[in-house]
C-alpha cells in the first residue's frame, strides 16, 4: 500500500528526543504531567522539579502558621502554580473563600483552571490578575473588614524559571526579558540601554549585595554600548568574563546579576514595600500572615516591617526567628534551599 498522497502528506509525530532533552520545548513528558505520571515521578524522585511545574515550599510550616479553618477568608498574594492555594482551599471548606492574586498573564489562567478542576465550590475561589502591591484595593473591594489570613510567596515560580522565553534563568538561552508581566513595562535589555554605570552599580549592590558591583556595572555597560545585549547568554558571557578577571565564583556572580536586574525590571522592592505598609490594616483582629522570601534584600524588608508593626502595636506577635526548610525538603527540592519564612499575628483588640 502506498501512503504517499501530495494532498495529505504523512507527518511524523514529534519525538521526545533523547533521555534528558535540554530544550524546554522538548520536555513533552514533563510538560504533560497527567499523561506521563511515571516519568514525572522519576523526575521528582531524583530531587528535581519537572519542567513547567512548581513544588510549593514549606507547606507544612505555612499551614501551621496560618492555621486555616472552615469558613475563613484567605488571600494568596502570589498564586503561582497554586500549590499553597490548594492546601488552603481544602482547609477553609466548607464556606471559606480564597482570593488568588498574580500578575503573570501566561501562568495565571493555567493555575485557575487547575484549581477549579479540583472541584471546590466556584464561589470559594476568586482570581485577580494584579500585582500584590494592589492587595489593599482588592481587600477593600471584597472584604472591607479584612481577611483571616494572608500568604505571600515572594519567589519566582519554576514555570517562569524553566521557560527560556521569559529570560529569567542564566542556564538557558532566551531573550533578556525578565518581566513578570510581559505585557507591561520594559525588558531587561531595554533597561541596559537606558541605565548609567553608576545606576547599574547601585542596582547590583542594593538588589543583590554584589561585592563587585562597580566593576561589573562598568563591564556590562561597556559591552552593551559595543553591541546591545539582547539575550540571556549574551549577558552571561559578559558577566563571566568580568568575574574571571577579579577571580570570583562565576555562577554565583551571574546569579546575583540576574537577580538584581529582575528586581529592577519588576520594581519588586517597591511592590513589597507597598504591600508591607498596608498589610496590618488588611487583616482582621487575630489575622495571620506568612511571608516566604528568598534573598537578603527581601528578608530585610519583611523583618523590618514586622518588627515595626509589633512596636506600633499593630501585631500581637511576630516570629522570634525566621524558619527555614527542613534538611529533608532541601534535599528533595533544592530550589527551596534559600527560602526564609517569617510570620505575624494581628492584634485581637483592633478598633
Amino acid at each position: 500500500m502506498n501512503d504517499s498522497n501530495p494532498e495529505n502528506p504523512h507527518r511524523r509525530r514529534p519525538r521526545y528526543r533523547g533521555k534528558n532533552p535540554r530544550d524546554f520545548r522538548d520536555k513533552y513528558k514533563e510538560l504533560n504531567a497527567e499523561k506521563y505520571p511515571e516519568d514525572v515521578a522519576k523526575v521528582l524522585a531524583s530531587g528535581k522539579t519537572p519542567a513547567g511545574t512548581h513544588r510549593p515550599i514549606m507547606v507544612t510550616e505555612i499551614m501551621r502558621v496560618l492555621n486555616p479553618q472552615p469558613g475563613e477568608t484567605a488571600v494568596d498574594c502570589t498564586l503561582g502554580f497554586g500549590g499553597h492555594a490548594r492546601e488552603i482551599l481544602k482547609s477553609i471548606q466548607p464556606g471559606g473563600t480564597l482570593i488568588g492574586l498574580d500578575a503573570d498573564p501566561i501562568e495565571l489562567p493555567k493555575t485557575e483552571e487547575r484549581l477549579r478542576a479540583l472541584g471546590f465550590p466556584p464561589e470559594s475561589l476568586i482570581v485577580k490578575r494584579t500585582n500584590f502591591a494592589a492587595f489593599p484595593r482588592v481587600i477593600a473591594e471584597f472584604w472591607p473588614g479584612g481577611v483571616d489570613m494572608v500568604l505571600a510567596d515572594l519567589g519566582l515560580s519554576s514555570m517562569q524559571i524553566d521557560n527560556p522565553d521569559r529570560g529569567f534563568s542564566f542556564k538557558t538561552a532566551g531573550p533578556l526579558d525578565m518581566r513578570m508581566n510581559p505585557e507591561k513595562g520594559r525588558p531587561a535589555s531595554a533597561l541596559l540601554s537606558e541605565v548609567s554605570e553608576a545606576s547599574l552599580a547601585e542596582i547590583l549592590s542594593e538588589n543583590a549585595d554584589e561585592p563587585h558591583a562597580t566593576e561589573l556595572a562598568a563591564a556590562i555597560v561597556r559591552a552593551h554600548r559595543r553591541e546591545p545585549i539582547a539575550t540571556t547568554q549574551g549577558l552571561v558571557e559578559v558577566v563571566r568574563q568580568a568575574a574571571i578577571r577579579f577571580q570570583r565564583e562565576t555562577d554565583d556572580t551571574i546569579r546575583r546579576v540576574f537577580q538584581a536586574l529582575r528586581i529592577a525590571v519588576n520594581d519588586e522592592f517597591g511592590s513589597l514595600d507597598a504591600f508591607l505598609r498596608s498589610l496590618p490594616s488588611c487583616l482582621k483582629p487575630g489575622g495571620r500572615v506568612a511571608i516566604l522570601s528568598f534573598h537578603s534584600g527581601e528578608d530585610r524588608r519583611v523583618k523590618t516591617a514586622l518588627k515595626a508593626g509589633l512596636q506600633a502595636g499593630e501585631y500581637a506577635s511576630i516570629c522570634a526567628t525566621l524558619e527555614r526548610p527542613t534538611p529533608e525538603e532541601q534535599r528533595e527540592n533544592p530550589r527551596s534551599s534559600s527560602a526564609k519564612l517569617r510570620f505575624a499575628v494581628r492584634r485581637n483588640d483592633v478598633d
